[in-house]
């Protein structure tokens, strides 16, 4: 076993990777943008390439047309960075869910020939850390035959499942560069705020935390700084959490499982976040296959999991992933987290929207859009907020659930819904 790592140019780093090999590409704050140029710029000696991955941040470069016969992107998540790519055919999803992703590694349905990594630099034993991003990572780097990793010291070293020996990589070459950054609540409007206060309103102190992404979860967490005690076990931790950890508000005193610490399977957000986290002992950045097992989330009491929406019809089927057609994002954990929450004593699973989108087009729908994908089952959803009120479906039929949405839709909507109700339903809601 070498005493010390060997550092390789890029180019030499990526030699193990061949054609018709299938690797998994690190994701978000730490996606090895400098590895993926370097990569295609090797396009001609390579066809055949597929590159998995969930949320990736920056450019691509093996995205770009012209490249289709080199790489082919097999997206688990379709994040901003290859959406253009996916809708011009140069790129593929697979609807899944986020805590099932380890499976398909795991039980070979997509067996996986190597892994790109972005790291920290190994400490004294020897031991470099995935840093923000354990979440599916942890499961490639185990199931895949060879390891690359980008090494850079800006990489946080975390506590939890995130931790490989140097000795595990077949190539390592040295990239010092800034993270990936992400601003979320940044446009938070009279809309998001009011939903913010309606959601905060249903959670109780001691509660445990899911949020997902976005301008509305962000506007939750900025209406808890009166609550008590919280804990957090969530697939993904930003800025807003942050706040709540260092005023106190998050304590995680009271959960049943990691008491204390804070379970997460990715960080995302400012550099100030990145910092945080580093060698934090308060924090617990754990396989993806753990963190979203619903009944592991549900062990916790009073978990409230707090997710967006593009758009829900009257009967309570939500559409979170795409737009009509056009695939926009994915399945993620919504389903693993809204599933938790139910499990959970004191549970609160929660779905949340504006009623119209800023150009005025109505989320609350008598059906939703050809096309359009449903993440979460109606037979899932219990409570669905908007900037005018809460809506309880759990254990309402089908017309008491039109009734419960068409009260909190815009209310220049609610006639055309009434319409569409009684011509569904014969009642008028």
């Amino acid at each position: 076993m070498p005493k010390s790592p060997r550092y390789v140019s890029p180019e030499e780093a990526l030699r193990p990777i061949e054609s018709g090999h299938r690797v998994f590409v690190h994701g978000s704050a730490v996606t090895p943008t400098a590895m993926m140029k370097a990569l295609a710029d090797q396009k001609d000696r390579l066809r055949g390439v597929e590159l998995v991955f969930i949320s990736v941040y920056g450019p691509m470069y093996v995205d770009q047309p012209g490249m289709e016969e080199h790489f082919h992107l097999n997206a688990l998540f379709v994040s901003a960075s290859i959406r253009e790519a996916v809708d011009a055919g140069r790129a593929d999803y697979v609807p899944v869910f986020l805590s099932e992703i380890p499976e398909l590694f795991k039980r070979r349905v997509l067996p996986l020939d190597g892994a790109i990594v972005q790291v920290s630099p190994p400490d004294q034993s020897g031991y470099c850390s995935l840093g923000p991003s354990v979440d599916v990572a942890r499961s490639a780097v185990d199931s895949a035959r060879y390891l690359i990793a980008q090494v850079n010291p800006q990489v946080p070293r975390t506590h939890g499942d995130g931790m490989i020996h140097f000795s595990r990589f077949a190539a390592m070459t040295w990239h010092e560069a800034p993270l990936h950054e992400a601003v979320f609540g940044a446009e938070i409007g009279p809309e998001e705020a009011k939903i913010g206060e309606r959601v905060a309103g249903l959670i109780e102190d001691r509660s445990t935390l899911q949020l997902g992404i976005g301008s509305i979860p962000d506007a939750v967490l900025r209406q808890l700084s009166n609550h008590a005690d919280l804990g957090v076990h969530t697939e993904m931790f930003s800025d807003g959490l942050l706040e709540l950890c260092e005023k106190g508000v998050v304590t995680n005193r009271y959960k049943a499982i990691h008491r204390n610490k804070t379970v997460t399977g990715f960080a995302l957000g400012s550099r100030r976040l990145y910092d945080y986290i580093d060698d934090n002992p308060g924090f617990a950045f754990l396989d993806i296959d753990y963190v979203n097992e619903p009944a592991i989330i549900g062990r916790n009491p009073r978990v409230v999991a707090i997710n967006g929406a593009i758009e829900i019809d009257l009967t309570g089927q939500v559409c979170a992933d795409s737009i009509g057609m056009r695939q926009y994002s994915g399945i993620g954990g919504q389903m693993d987290f809204m599933r938790g929450a139910v499990l959970s004593e004191g549970g609160k699973p929660i779905i949340v929207l504006t009623s119209r989108t800023k150009s005025g087009i109505p989320r609350v729908v008598p059906t939703l859009r050809p096309g359009a994908g449903v993440v979460t089952t109606r037979g899932h959803v219990h409570h669905v907020v908007t900037e005018y009120g809460c809506a309880e479906l759990f254990g309402r039929n089908l017309r008491e659930r039109a009734r419960q949405l068409i009260g909190i839709a815009h209310p220049d909507d609610r006639a055309a819904l009434h319409r569409a109700c009684f011509e569904r339903f014969k009642i008028f809601a």
